[in-house]
């Protein structure tokens, strides 16, 4: 049973477990597709992955020490490609399921909120990517004498938990905008919460950077406030709310 039979009916609790379990079919699909592409392209993302690295320490080399460590890092590689291509697939999976919750007012938001995600998500991991030097700079830096070849495993892990962790970091907007779409939070609100956003997005971004330097910090607390002000102002604007 899908939401499209009956989506503005009540329905029982057995109900929305099977449209919740086909909504995870159907993102899992999503993902899985692009997974499969990523596996024709593993070469050329492993590549592109390791610029930053090759950047900070020419000289270094990635090493594997067992077995299946590099077919870990291939399936590493495919789970990678498969949530960035597969974003559009999951995150309109998401809204379809709480899409009969809503209000014929609230649906009209389902395009535009889906592609800001979509687009919000892979801005922030292409941003993580460009910070990735620094970080690794740092993090690389601490003793000099200790030579920087590491495993393959270790690094790909890290790298891709760093640019995951960037791309959920950049979706926050469009959520708060969700948020006051539904009626929960108004501009007003969001302008005495002004001080708390920046602690919370402060604390966030250390979270987020492995490399505690000031810097760092800075790039990535910058634009998240930028973005909670720009939230602001679309609701005000937009919403009128």
């Amino acid at each position: 049973m899908t939401g499209e039979a009956s989506r503005d009916q009540p329905q029982s609790i057995l109900a929305h477990l099977e449209e919740l379990r086909w909504r995870l079919v159907k993102a899992a699909a999503g993902v899985f597709a692009g997974a499969l592409i990523s596996l024709f392209f593993a070469n050329w993302i492993k590549e592109v992955l390791e610029v930053p690295y090759r950047q900070i320490c020419a000289s270094c080399t990635l090493q594997s020490f067992a077995p299946a460590e590099q077919f870990g890092v291939l399936m590493r590689i495919a789970a990678f490609g498969g949530l960035v291509m597969g974003s559009p697939v999951v995150l309109w999976q998401l809204w379809a399921f709480i899409n009969p919750a809503l209000t014929p007012r609230e649906r009209r938001w389902a395009v535009p909120i889906i592609a800001s995600c979509v687009v919000l998500f892979v801005f922030g991991v292409l941003f993580g990517y460009w910070t990735m030097p620094r970080a690794l700079q740092f993090l690389l830096g601490i003793f000099p004498d200790v030579r920087t070849d590491l495993r393959i495993g270790d690094y790909f892990g890290f790298t891709i938990r760093y640019l995951l962790a960037f791309g959920a970091s950049f979706l926050y907007p469009v959520f708060l905008f969700a948020a006051a779409a539904a009626g929960l939070v108004s501009s007003a609100q969001l302008a005495k919460g002004r001080r708390w956003a920046v602690l919370i997005i402060v604390v966030v971004a250390a979270a987020i950077t492995p490399t505690g330097d000031a810097l760092t910090l800075t790039l990535l607390s910058v634009p998240l406030y930028l973005f909670y002000e720009v939230t602001y102002w679309l609701v005000r604007l937009v919403l009128r709310k």
